[in-house]
């Protein structure tokens, strides 16, 4: 239990995944830490329903298997992410058309805990990425869709940061691409990677999620996306995670919780969501944000037995990404039960259930008046919106002593948020003299 006269060298407020790998960083140089959290749970908006049996996302982001943190957090090695197939379905001109399946090699020579033996694609297999495109017969637009992924996979971070920066629908329609390659693929893509709809994300940052996507798997950790988070924070030494504690003000020597008064620390991490932070901190930046509603419906049998992230580009409905999750991963449904999990770019559509299942029976071709809505989560403030101009490295050090982490302060996914709490870590160990271990290169992530 925590006390008034409790102390520790850093204390963390905030236990998302941003929080939680600074802490792990952090711990492992011999630094002391507290994470005081207000919700009952650790995770943050990374948060897991359970709904008779079934797993449910509130937010559902995408990963990818290239994500360079989730293979070096501590914590973290022994969570199985469950690929969805190579490639993409998309649905376009009354079909669906797969469009991105391309060769793969095995991540460190075998599946390991990736759950599969193609965890990476090779960079040369991106040339294929175009071969099952609804215009099956244009060559040559397979071939300047595949030569253009392949650049982006073979490109550093580095380049792609430094490139004239404008939004993303802009750069899209500036690629020398064909006007049915942009719309029956990158755009749905996009959308999806980046919860963004209207493609007004900076194209450096769009241009990253595209390296990520031609250099790896899309992907889900089995058993829900507060798997990542829970495992996290169970690898951290016992006693430093404190859930139900409201901290009502904070400064770089201590804080103040309404639970038990004043916590002395020799650092503060602000490691909450950009909102929730400034109110902390009054003058931090509040970012917008792009709201995103997720639906979960079961059916008496799957519409699709492939493992598939399946995209809308007519933009027929309101559903911008779908998938039979129950046949990505499993273990998010009973044994022998269907969940089909659908994203809304946006509000809840007026009359939500109708709506999107009406949207599902024409993406899948198959009725939906039988299926069973399960939880819609709605979170108007689910990602933090990446205009140009935007710094994908923000500031985390405030001043000596005060540092602020988060998806807000990096790329707005869940690479950016594990990264931008080891660059806050790394600034303390910095301004404490010590030299962090194995410290990551400036702008080693990827989106």
């Amino acid at each position: 239990m925590l006390s008034s006269a409790h102390h520790a060298d850093v204390v963390i407020v905030g236990a998302g995944i941003a929080g939680l790998s600074a802490a792990h960083r952090l711990t492992s140089a011999g630094v002391s830490v507290s994470i005081l959290e207000a919700a009952p749970d650790v995770g943050g908006r990374m948060a897991t329903e359970q709904v008779d049996g079934f797993r449910l996302d509130r937010i559902g982001q995408l990963l990818n298997t290239s994500y360079p943190e989730l293979h070096r957090t501590a914590g973290l090695g022994e969570v199985e992410l469950r690929p969805f197939s190579p490639g993409v379905l998309v649905h376009g001109q009354g079909r669906l058309n797969r469009i991105g399946e391309v060769r793969q090699r095995s991540a460190e020579g075998g599946s390991g805990r990736w759950g599969s033996p193609h965890a990476f694609r090779g960079v040369g297999g991106a040339f294929t990425v175009a071969r099952a495109l609804a215009s099956a017969p244009r060559p040559l637009d397979q071939a300047r869709l595949g030569a253009s992924l392949a650049r982006l996979a073979g490109t550093s971070a580095e380049r792609l940061l430094a490139r004239p920066e404008q939004p993303a629908d802009s750069a899209l329609c500036a690629r020398g691409l064909p006007s049915r390659t942009v719309h029956g693929f990158l755009r749905p893509l996009l959308s999806a990677l980046l919860c963004d709809p209207e493609l007004a994300t900076s194209s450096r940052c769009a241009d990253l999620a595209l390296r990520g996507y031609a250099r790896g798997r899309l992907c889900v950790p089995a058993g829900g996306a507060a798997t990542l988070p829970e495992r996290l924070a169970a690898a951290l030494p016992s006693g430093i995670v404190h859930t139900g504690v409201r901290v009502t003000d904070a400064s770089i020597s201590r804080v103040r919780t309404e639970e038990y008064g004043e916590l002395g620390c020799r650092a503060l991490v602000l490691a909450t969501g950009a909102r929730a932070a400034a109110e902390l901190l009054p003058g931090l930046r509040v970012p917008s944000f792009h709201p995103v509603t997720v639906l979960h419906h079961t059916a008496p049998a799957p519409p699709l037995t492939d493992p598939a992230l399946v995209l809308d580009a007519d933009r027929g409905g309101p559903v911008s990404h779908t998938a039979v999750m129950s046949e990505v991963d499993p273990s998010r449904a009973p044994h022998g039960r269907v969940l089909i999990t659908s994203t809304v770019l946006g509000p809840p559509p007026p009359d939500a259930d109708r709506s999107v299942r009406a949207h599902l029976a024409t993406l899948y071709g198959t009725p939906t008046d039988d299926w069973d809505l399960l939880a819609v989560h709605h979170d108007p403030e689910a990602v933090p919106a990446m205009p140009p101009p935007h710094d994908v490295r923000r500031p985390v050090r405030l001043l000596a002593g005060l540092y602020v982490c988060g998806d807000h302060r990096d790329t707005s996914t869940v690479q950016g948020a594990l990264f931008s709490g080891r660059r806050a870590a790394d600034a303390i160990l910095r301004d404490w003299g010590v030299c962090p271990a194995h410290e990551a290169a400036p702008l080693a992530a990827v989106a």
